[in-house]
């Protein structure tokens, strides 16, 4: 078992476009260090920042995110997580030192790459009965691709076009090195 106290905690940030499957393979990844009976958590930062409505200026509601994630964390950490699985978008450096901070332990990034046709099919499926929600997705999904390209905010990148969730976590937890 890995329940060793002297573990030194880590988080791993799995970033990318809107589409790319962050929550899937992060909840994989957790299930990968469960099996391999390492402590750990899965946050999905969407569910941080989800409240009505964002100040004015924080068009994502990222200043109430982190403060949850501190709290969050803090409260796996204190549980004795060792791994923490963290699903996000990262868009520059600042607000990888942010999250790093609010995690307050070592933070590694990983990149999701999909081709922007496959992300497009998975949105349509996504979103086939909210028109609105879909236009939206579609438009950031490009966009939030090249902020990302530009940013270089990632460790390291997988590419997740056509492989499985389960084999996309693997490549994840290699290149992270956890196992």
């Amino acid at each position: 078992m890995h329940a060793d106290s002297s573990l030194k905690p880590r988080a791993l940030l799995i970033n990318g476009t809107v589409g790319v499957g962050k929550t899937s393979v992060a909840e994989a990844v957790g299930d990968l260090l469960t099996d391999a009976r390492m402590p750990n958590a899965v946050i999905d930062l969407d569910w941080l920042r989800q409240s009505w409505p964002a100040p004015s200026g924080d068009r994502f509601n990222f200043g109430m995110m982190l403060r949850n994630l501190r709290s969050v964390s803090g409260n796996y950490l204190a549980a004795g997580a060792a791994r923490l699985v963290v699903a996000g978008v990262i868009e520059d450096l600042e607000d990888r030192k942010l999250c790093r901070d609010a995690l307050g332990i070592e933070l590694s990034v990983c990149r999701l790459q999909v081709d922007l046709p496959v992300i497009h099919k998975r949105l349509m499926r996504r979103h086939e009965t909210e028109p609105d929600a879909l236009r939206w997705h579609l438009a950031r999904a490009g966009e939030l691709a090249g902020i990302l390209d530009r940013a270089a905010v990632d460790d390291f990148t997988v590419d997740a076009t056509v492989h499985s969730v389960g084999e996309v976590a693997s490549d994840v937890i290699k290149n992270v090195g956890w196992l």
